[in-house]
């Protein structure tokens, strides 16, 4: 049976209307990543994340309503990347990022981490890639 546990808050400085799912993780990235989406999520355009491992979840987005379609959504994307990339005998994809009528939505993937950013429409993303990129670097 696993163990549930909630992650420090005051390590990662969480806002509080981050929902955090977590099974006790030994992943130091998860945990950088999530202090580097922290800041990312106070940049202008910018309504939300999901960080997720293969044990743990962090989600904040604005619209608390919708946070179950912004999670299937994120999902169904980052799934349908990777199976889009074998089909086409693509190498790894390091981003995708899906534009509708009035969101953004910018997928990566980091080792066993999958990062979901969730923008505006007038939003820009490359600073975003190249800062979590930067982030992963480091760790590395």
């Amino acid at each position: 049976m696993l163990k549930q546990k909630i992650i420090d808050q005051s390590a990662t400085e969480l806002p509080d209307s981050a929902a955090v799912i977590s099974v006790v993780d030994d992943n130091p990235m998860f945990l950088d990543l999530a202090a580097s989406l922290v800041e990312i999520r106070k940049l202008n355009g910018v309504m939300g994340y999901i960080l997720r491992s293969n044990t743990s979840a962090i989600i904040d987005l604005a619209d608390q309503d919708k946070i179950i379609e912004y999670a299937i959504l994120s999902s169904q994307i980052c799934e349908s990347s990777s199976e889009m990339a074998k089909q086409f005998n693509l190498r790894n994809i390091k981003s995708v990022l899906v534009e509708g009528k009035t969101v953004k939505l910018l997928c990566m993937n980091m080792s066993d981490n999958r990062i979901s950013v969730f923008m505006e429409k007038t939003a820009t993303f490359d600073s975003l890639i190249k800062r979590i990129q930067q982030q992963s670097n480091t760790l590395i």
